[in-house]
């Protein structure tokens, strides 16, 4: 019942990773730890194709549920292994992994329709691609260690976060597409997007996902907003005084497809 109201909010934990030199986007395990337990049981398999430094992976160890995560750079998949090694002996027989792959590769790994949930962060467009200004900080507090310093997952060709919206929608639908296929009929994808701001625009991420994930056959069912105001801290203010922009730091979407229940 409280998963049913359409804004979420959590706290991070000790376990969290914070620290923008390991990954420069990450999310509470205690938020992918709603959605598994919301749409998956003890034991089924759980797919994140973009598990970055692993935290899925985490929250399905603690939930007992299978799970594999792919990256493309190695030092995530270090950065998950390593978290996902720290944690008390275990008494369940489920098994979490982190893969060095391209996500476009994971069709050829998995049965189909052997997993139960696709819950992921994917990369942002370009959109981390760039110096960064530290608009939302307060005075001196934007020159912190993080300024000026560009955020990005990484510069290699195949990464998403390298690319154009267009360009990105399209790869999306791609990758999506071919996992549709793993996905068990009524199965559920989660997707964590912001949308951004990129010389004055809004950039909307979640509706370029949206229509990217509709066109290949996934059916959106709700669309939860992650309200992130409580993890936030000493926010500026943001466009003062020469317009008025709500940050996308505030909060998050969180994109619920299925993929559709065959047909009787």
């Amino acid at each position: 019942m409280k998963r049913q109201i359409g804004v979420w909010r959590f706290a991070y934990e000790a376990r969290d990773v914070r620290d923008k030199r390991i990954h420069p986007a990450t999310f509470p395990i205690a938020l992918a730890k709603a959605v598994i337990e919301l749409f998956t049981h003890r034991g089924e398999l759980v797919l994140d194709p973009f598990a970055g430094s692993g935290t899925t992976l985490v929250a399905a160890q603690d939930l007992e549920r299978n799970a594999v995560g792919y990256d493309l750079q190695p030092g995530y998949v270090a950065a998950a292994r390593e978290r996902l090694a720290a944690a008390a002996e275990r008494r369940d027989d489920t098994r979490q992994l982190a893969l060095v792959a391209d996500a476009r590769a994971i069709r050829q790994q998995l049965r189909p329709e052997s997993v139960a949930l696709v819950f992921t962060s994917p990369p942002y467009a370009n959109l981390l691609n760039r110096r960064r200004k530290n608009k939302s900080r307060r005075g001196d507090l934007r020159r912190n260690d993080q300024y000026l310093k560009v955020e990005q997952y990484s510069q290699d060709p195949r990464d998403l976060g390298t690319l154009p919206l267009d360009r990105y929608t399209e790869e999306i639908g791609a990758i999506f597409a071919s996992l549709l296929p793993l996905l068990r009929p009524g199965g559920h994808c989660v997707i964590n997007v912001p949308d951004m701001w990129w010389e004055n625009q809004r950039i909307t991420i979640h509706i370029a996902v949206v229509e990217a994930l509709r066109q290949v056959g996934y059916e959106l069912r709700n669309t939860i907003i992650w309200d992130r105001t409580n993890i936030v801290n000493r926010v500026g203010i943001f466009g003062w005084p020469s317009n008025y922009i709500t940050m996308g730091t505030t909060f998050e979407y969180l994109l619920d497809f299925r993929r559709p229940p065959a047909a009787t």
